[in-house]
């Protein structure tokens, strides 16, 4: 996954595990936060670690 967000040109703020309770959305949540502060954050899931980044998209597209 590392290899997908460097080709994204994306940098990685946070990781939360998928198992989660249910209800709980620790990385949308964190996301929503990081929104509310002017970065444009995004959750996107790395199957292989089972696990939600929460990303910030690289300024160089």
């Amino acid at each position: 996954m590392s290899e997908v967000i460097a080709a994204m040109g994306a940098k990685v703020l946070e990781r939360f595990p998928a198992g989660s309770p249910r209800g709980s959305w620790p990385a949308e949540e964190y996301a929503a936060q990081r929104r509310a502060q002017g970065e444009p954050a995004t959750v996107v899931m790395d199957l292989k670690s089972d696990a939600f980044l929460v990303v910030l998209q690289g300024d160089d597209d």
